[in-house]
């Protein structure tokens, strides 16, 4: 009687399948939550590095003396003339004033990849820091969204003073990102 219990030690078939059925509903449940969390992250990694770039951008203008420029761009080299941002940035001086970098560009930031949307005001689609530390013209206003999800929109907002601050945007804002304008 001894042996036949030693030999039964396993996991039954039905054992096996009701574990396999309770880790297949705690995943399904956690998924939304997790997706929620990494979108989050998302947006908040990108207004992050947008406001280390401008206040970057800034410093070098002080530092150096010279206009400073941070703009979207789609090849790394040139500013675009579009308030889209998410296919990347430059910032480079622009002394020249031509709205576009002296030589090649100091920095640029790479593609934040499908789904996330990163648009300007309209009518901005450039920051000049002045060597005072200012941003001439209007103040500017980054949104950053995903298609889809109206609670998670966030902005970067740059004064003319030159101050760069990130918040969530208002209900109006949040609605123009995910409308595209």
């Amino acid at each position: 009687m001894t042996t036949s219990r030693k030999a039964s030690r396993g996991f039954s078939l039905i054992e096996q399948v009701m574990v396999l059925a309770i880790a297949g509903i705690l995943t399904g449940i956690a998924l939304p939550p997790l997706h929620h969390l990494l979108s989050r992250n998302r947006l908040q990694a990108a207004q992050n590095d947008f406001m280390a770039a401008l206040q970057h951008t800034r410093s070098t203008a002080a530092l150096t003396g010279k206009r400073t420029l941070f703009c979207p761009s789609t090849d790394g080299s040139r500013c675009s003339d579009d308030n889209r941002w998410e296919q990347g940035w430059l910032l480079g001086a622009d002394i020249d004033g031509d709205h576009q970098p002296d030589g090649q560009p100091a920095r640029t930031g790479a593609t934040y990849g499908a789904g996330l949307r990163i648009t300007s005001s309209n009518g901005r689609h450039e920051v000049r820091f002045q060597p005072d530390g200012s941003a001439g013209g209007s103040n500017l206003t980054l949104l950053f969204c995903e298609p889809g999800r109206d609670s998670q929109v966030l902005s970067v907002v740059v004064s003319n003073a030159g101050r760069v601050r990130g918040a969530p945007a208002t209900a109006a804002q949040a609605a123009r990102c995910q409308q595209g304008d």
